[in-house]
């Protein structure tokens, strides 16, 4: 039982005795001195990661001489700390200890990110949907280039080795996954960015866990990351809105090939090759082009984060945290033109009504081959927004904070604004794109409305 608090002094006056017997501290409950009849000490942290019936766990923090008494306190706070959170430090060990290779590793970071126990970007555990692109990089890249290499092997060479290989596509492929699943990896310079960005997540966990002193990933050039990303023109938002009308009324035509074997068995009638989009489908990408929103916080979106009174949506849970958004006249109409359904408490309802929509892929295939816009991504839309937002003569900072921009600094300069202003510049920006999503002369007033914006009011 402790008696009194650990010193350097006090340490140096302990006597080896016949059996191995620990010295524990006043100060900081589980913190201790193990002494081995050879005269060997070491600093150990003794900890339960459960009630009273849990095991006990000991972690050695280093020899009696190679750390200062403070330095090993100081060590075993930060170990004790992570056990009342549930972190088992001493299996982490373990396990790093029978880590041997990259394959080995991915394994043991994959588990612990499961468990929540990685912190990664603002203090919070990595998503349910971040985890899932981590798992597809590691199986995919990773393990297949790197795998078999053993941790202390891997070097700068070998991750710009990794880089370019990516980047052409060595890892490329296209195979069946489960019943009617299938995993299309082409690569890519983007790809091979963001997972070498991944790689040195991992060898920072290895760091962490004494598996070795640096990361290779140091100092790797990386591709700019982001550099397919286009907007649509006015004249393109035109021919998407065409589209996006004949989808939902007549239905668009069936990129059909009436010579192709299994023809005869098309409708007869040409009235019947169509494909008549639901008013939900139609309705989340009109929401997408004119809100800016990511697709996910879209397809996420239920009735109650929606204040249709102050034309606001409050969502809870994005990339950026909890935020506020602005809606523009134009959003707000789609809003209240969707049709709601009896027990769907989501705005745009898929074919579950208890869940949120698995996405828009179908969809938006059909509409953008009809709107000779086959390549552009849904993501698109959001860059769409924002540079038609800069083009009307917003400030970043405006576009910014309509779209959620996460850096604080940026948070900073416009903290100060008010929703009036920022109603405005939604409004100006979703008029803008609305005009050529009608293509009618009548939202030419929302245009001229927009364009009245006082530029002075959003310095």
């Amino acid at each position: 039982m402790a008696s009194a608090k650990l010193t350097k002094r006090s340490v140096d006056a302990i006597t080896p005795r016949a059996t191995e017997f620990c010295v524990w501290d006043a100060e900081v409950s589980g913190f201790g001195v193990r002494v081995r009849p050879s005269g060997a000490m070491s600093y150990l942290a003794m900890y339960r990661t459960g009630g009273r019936n849990s095991p006990l766990r000991k972690v050695t923090l280093g020899s009696v001489g190679k750390l200062t008494v403070e330095e090993a306190r100081a060590a075993a706070r930060t170990i004790l700390a992570k056990a009342e959170l549930g972190e088992d430090v001493a299996e982490q060990l373990s396990n790093a200890r029978k880590a041997e290779t990259i394959s080995d590793l991915c394994d043991l970071y994959f588990k612990e990110a499961e468990r929540g126990v990685l912190i990664g970007k603002r203090g919070k555990p990595k998503k349910a949907s971040t985890l899932a692109s981590d798992r597809g990089r590691i199986t995919r890249h990773i393990k297949p280039l790197l795998g078999r290499k053993t941790v202390q092997e891997v070097t700068k060479a070998d991750v710009e080795r990794f880089l370019r290989d990516v980047a052409s596509g060595r890892t490329a492929t296209d195979v069946r996954t489960k019943k009617h699943g299938r995993a299309i990896v082409r690569g890519g310079q983007g790809t091979a960015t963001r997972t070498v960005r991944l790689l040195g997540g991992i060898f920072t966990y290895a760091i962490e866990l004494g598996m070795r002193k640096d990361n290779p990933v140091h100092g790797v050039r990386k591709f700019a990351d982001g550099q397919n990303e286009r907007f649509l023109s006015s004249e393109e938002l035109s021919r998407l809105g065409a589209a996006l009308r004949e989808a939902e009324t007549l239905g668009l035509p069936w990129n059909a090939n009436l010579d192709a074997p299994g023809a005869k068995h098309l409708p007869r009638n040409p009235e019947d090759r169509r494909t008549r989009l639901s008013p939900h489908a139609t309705a989340a990408i009109r929401f997408l082009i004119l809100t800016g929103l990511r697709l996910r916080e879209a397809l996420s979106l239920r009735w109650s984060d929606v204040d249709v009174e102050r034309g606001l949506l409050f969502l809870p849970d994005t990339k950026s945290g909890r935020r506020t958004v602005v809606l523009g006249d134009s959003a707000m109409e789609i809003l209240q033109s969707v049709p709601r359904i009896s027990g769907c408490r989501f705005v745009f309802a898929g074919e579950k009504l208890d869940r949120p929509r698995s996405d828009l892929k179908r969809p938006w295939s059909i509409v953008t081959r009809a709107a000779g816009l086959e390549g552009v991504r849904l993501h698109d839309l959001r860059h769409t927004f924002a540079s038609h937002g800069a083009a009307a003569g917003m400030g970043l900072t405006v576009v910014g904070r309509l779209l959620g921009h996460a850096d604080v600094k940026t948070t900073n300069r416009y903290s100060h604004f008010d929703t009036g202003p920022l109603r405005r510049a939604a409004d100006a920006v979703a008029a803008s794109i609305a005009v050529a999503l009608d293509a009618r002369e009548e939202r030419q007033t929302l245009v001229a409305r927009g364009e009245r914006l006082q530029t002075t009011e959003l310095k």
